[in-house]
């Protein structure tokens, strides 16, 4: 299994990953109970599995210290993205490919964890290499054009105009294509 095919642990049960032991343990308690083969409502054998090997792993001081060893590195790879800036990129051309990354990852993080679509600038910033100061600017565009948006813990979050756009460029991948007239 790759480190991209690994499970995030964290999310599966769906806690931050400085969460406390008592919280692991209460927390698995809870989803034990609903994901419980003998539960006829939401019992399932398979995220009872995916629930009890994830408590495994984070109730044990020392399997959680190795497995948050690699957790950083596995989620940087989970995320990546082309974060280098285009050859001999002028001014415009670079905060064009920016804004095409930001959506891009937006796009990723709303399809693949729809429940929690929103990443902050920080983090953001680390899935791009680029500092959280030059995203401001960025940021700001997006949302003033309406393809972005700000939740209320100020995550930033593609809306549904912010898809359009990709998917009318016919790309999930950056280059130095321009945004759309009607979206620009």
């Amino acid at each position: 299994m790759s480190q991209t095919d690994a499970a995030d642990y964290y999310e599966t049960l769906q806690i931050s990953p400085h969460a406390e032991p008592d919280t692991v343990h209460r927390v698995f308690r809870l989803l034990a109970q609903r994901y419980h083969p003998d539960n006829p409502e939401t019992g399932s054998d398979e995220r009872f599995r995916q629930v009890y090997e994830a408590y495994a792993v984070l109730s044990d001081p020392a399997s959680r210290a190795r497995y948050d060893a690699n957790y950083d590195a596995l989620r940087r790879e989970r995320w990546q993205f082309a974060a280098t800036s285009p050859p001999d990129a002028g001014d415009f051309a670079l905060e064009q490919h920016v804004r095409l990354l930001l959506l891009e990852i937006l796009y990723a993080r709303r399809r693949l964890e729809s429940y929690k679509p929103g990443l902050s600038l920080l983090e953001l910033s680390q899935l791009t290499g680029r500092p959280r100061e030059h995203l401001e600017f960025t940021s700001w565009y997006l949302v003033q054009k309406k393809l972005l948006l700000r939740d209320d813990q100020s995550n930033l979050a593609i809306t549904a105009d912010g898809v359009d756009v990709l998917e009318a460029l016919g790309k999930v991948s950056t280059d130095l294509l321009r945004l759309p007239q009607s979206a620009a």
